[in-house]
């Protein structure tokens, strides 16, 4: 069921997903059942979509072929396809159930092609984003599908008066004009918007002024003000997720301290503050759940208080210290994700950590000084799924009396651990054997000056293993054909292994082709893979031809040598 549904992307079963993946099987197999056109017209809807979604993914679609499904058809995603033009969007405009349109990234998508979707009655979501070709005159032809809850024209060309022409849309639920410079005048024609649940207008021209008008939108629920000018909001007391990254923020709630926010969800990665306790003074600390505080200057958490049901906190590439780090213990009880990468933390920081972080699930410490002695600390998170320890001081051993004690043999404690990141790390080879023995490990990731053959044979046993990178190691042709790989591995990452060579990984990939390995060497083996039917002549492929038909069950022997494989 969950191999159907990842490969329909609809949730389809078995049997119905294997029923669409036949009928997408190619161009021959399309032309075949196209012209039943009456018998496409009843297909229910939701097999229309996972149809149209299978024919797309294997570029098998075009425009004429969208006709067939033109009164089924309710969710169309075509994002990313450069082909789409003008030719399509006159297809799709004549959709007469059509709910959810998907056009984002669709470079030929021009002002002039959406003139085609003007007056759509049942077009409830419309996507444009980083059509760039899209302007003032396109969203004129946009502004006639009064249906519509939901626009997505990010990254476009709109100006003010295209903005302004969003206004007569008064249904929008959401709207996402990110990357649109317009300015206070526009947002205070999208007033009328009295509906909006959802506005992102980071990378605009607002101010403080234009801001103002934001309490207009009474069910507004989340908003995205991240690279503008503004430093004060007014009131907004539906308001459960903001962003304000690479803002100055003074204020979330017009400067009045006796306001508490019931925000959900802060993300404010490299803003900076005024006062940084009176912004968070004016949240209900026990409503927040999700904070991004990455990039940030201020090395002060005294704000966290009691926000004791934070699940998601990012830290990164701030200036926190060790001693900081106990106010995170005291807030640590429901915390499911931590960064600290790229701090100032230290291994003694974690030990303040240890058993404060019950349903901890996934903490990185990627380009931090933490050393081996973190190991235990860590050990010590018993919820642990996802682990990143790259780029730092881990070497999988200490010493204790002169005797060298392997330390990844602590995490072995962590029942759960399934990723597991030591890239650029100064493991050993004689370190690695303890990896082999955590049972719940998928993901693996190892990178080091001083790894080798025997670290990647050590790792036969890891028996849940399926993704493993053992990129830019010293690992020679003779070490990888003596490596038998996990029954469950399905990746292997060589790249940057400069010493193979290309017949030690076609070797490989013959003897395990469950596998798909991953190497600078791989795009030219394949290139050189070519068609074997262009050394013959076509007298000579006609003759071949002609002894394949004469003897069904012929033997390899009796090939021509040039088209003999070696086993």
């Amino acid at each position: 069921m969950a191999s159907a549904s990842a490969g329909g992307g609809g949730g389809e079963t078995p049997l119905v997903d294997r029923c669409i993946d036949a009928a997408a099987g190619g161009a021959a197999t399309v032309e075949a059942w196209r012209r039943q056109r009456r018998s496409l017209e009843r297909l229910p809807a939701q097999l229309a979509d996972a149809l149209l979604r299978r024919l797309a993914a294997r570029r098998l679609l075009f425009p004429s072929l969208l006709e067939v499904f033109q009164h089924s058809v309710e969710e169309i995603d075509l994002s990313g396809h450069i082909a789409v033009d003008a030719e399509w969007l006159a297809y799709l405009g004549a959709f007469r159930y059509l709910r959810v349109l998907k056009l984002a990234d669709c470079k030929n998508v021009n002002s002039s092609a959406v003139w085609a979707l003007s007056g759509m009655s049942t077009l409830k979501e419309l996507d444009l984003s980083r059509c760039s070709k899209i302007s003032d005159a396109g969203i004129k032809h946009i502004a006639s599908i009064e249906s519509l809850e939901k626009l997505h024209v990010s990254q476009t060309g709109l100006t003010d008066n295209g903005v302004m022409a969003i206004s007569s849309l008064i249904n929008l639920r959401l709207l996402d004009l990110g990357g649109v410079r317009f300015t206070d005048k526009a947002l205070r024609s999208l007033q009328v918007l009295t509906q909006l649940e959802h506005l992102d207008i980071w990378g605009s021209e607002i101010t403080n002024e234009g801001a103002s008008v934001l309490i207009a939108f009474t069910s507004l629920s989340f908003l995205n003000i991240s690279w503008t000018r503004v430093t004060c909001l007014p009131i907004l007391p539906t308001m459960r997720c903001l962003n304000m990254s690479n803002c100055t923020i003074h204020s979330i709630c017009n400067g009045e301290f006796q306001v508490l926010i019931h925000l959900e969800k802060l993300i404010i990665s490299a803003a900076s503050f005024g006062n940084i306790d009176e912004v968070f003074s004016s949240i209900l600390p026990s409503s927040l759940t999700y904070l991004d505080m990455s990039s940030c200057s201020s090395s002060n958490l005294y704000f966290l208080g009691n926000m004791r049901n934070l699940e998601h906190l990012d830290l990164s590439y701030s200036r926190i210290i060790s001693d900081a780090i106990e106010y995170i213990a005291n807030i640590g009880m429901n915390l499911k994700f931590l960064s600290l990468s790229n701090s100032e933390v230290t291994s003694q920081a974690l030990c303040v950590l240890a058993g404060t972080v019950p349903s901890l699930t996934t903490l990185s410490l990627a380009y931090t000084k933490i050393d081996d002695s973190a190991l235990l600390y860590i050990s010590m998170m018993p919820s642990l799924r996802i682990l990143n320890l790259s780029r730092t001081c881990i070497k999988g051993f200490m010493m204790e009396n002169s005797v060298k004690v392997l330390s990844l043999s602590a995490l072995e404690e962590l029942k759960y651990l399934e990723s597991l990141n030591l890239n650029n790390t100064q493991l050993m080879d004689d370190v690695i054997p303890p990896l082999a023995s955590f049972r719940a490990l998928k993901y693996l990731f190892l990178k080091s000056d001083f790894l080798s053959d025997p670290a990647l044979h050590a790792l036969s046993s890891a028996s849940n293993l399926i993704h493993l990178g053992f990129c830019g190691n010293i690992l020679s042709t003779t070490g990888l054909r003596k490596f038998v790989p996990p029954a469950t591995l399905r990746m292997l990452d060589l790249s940057g292994c400069w010493i193979l060579t290309g017949d030690a990984i076609s070797a490989f990939c013959t003897c395990h082709p469950v596998i798909e390995v991953r190497h600078e060497l791989i795009q030219e083996l394949q290139a050189n893979y070519g068609d074997e039917r262009i050394k013959y002549s076509k007298e000579e492929m006609m003759e071949l031809q002609h002894q394949a038909k004469s003897n069904s069950s012929m033997h390899v022997a009796q090939l021509p040598p040039e088209l003999r494989r070696s086993v």
